[in-house]
């Protein structure tokens, strides 16, 4: 079974992350997802940029996965 660990984990291994936090069920998860990288790019680019981090698992193993993807100035200011 996939855990909101093993997410956050997928996650920050292929994604330079200054945060990650990941709550769900087994099925359904909901990340908040900080990174420089998502600096002036569109939210369905950064989107992408996460599902690439996930990879086949995101076609596999995990059925929904809501995001909110902050860049860290966004995220200190209360994003």
């Amino acid at each position: 079974m996939v855990t909101p660990e093993s997410v956050k984990t997928g996650i920050a291994a292929g994604l330079a992350c200054e945060h990650v936090e990941v709550v769900g069920d087994g099925q359904h998860f909901q990340a908040l997802i900080v990174s420089g990288e998502f600096a002036g790019r569109s939210r369905v680019q950064r989107h992408q940029l996460v599902y690439a981090a996930l990879g086949e698992r995101m076609r596999e193993e995990i059925h929904a996965l809501s995001m909110r993807t902050l860049t860290p100035e966004e995220w200190k200011s209360g994003g």
